[in-house]
């Protein structure tokens, strides 16, 4: 079993248009299917295809305001690698 896993993390302040112009951004990567997160440190690119799950949920806790909108998908190597059968003797 390889351990491919890549992460990314960033964490700003952000004024409403700049926030606007990322979400356009994430919502132009998933059309083209071709999404790129980087900063000074890190990178990660990402190709969302098939079918995408979305989870959103939302939060108002006196002044105390959120939302999480999840996308997920399963890329083709990792279906095919799910299908591969095992052998043990």
């Amino acid at each position: 079993m390889r351990d491919r896993k890549k992460s990314f993390r960033h964490h700003s302040l952000q004024d409403e248009k700049s926030l606007q112009d990322i979400l356009k951004a994430v919502s132009s990567g998933i059309a083209r299917g071709k999404i790129t997160f980087s900063d000074e440190d890190e990178k990660i690119v990402m190709r969302p295809e098939g079918l995408l799950e979305l989870k959103v949920t939302a939060l108002q806790e006196e002044n105390h305001n959120r939302f999480n909108i999840r996308i997920s998908w399963q890329s083709e190597d990792d279906a095919v690698n799910k299908k591969k059968r095992l052998s043990v003797k």
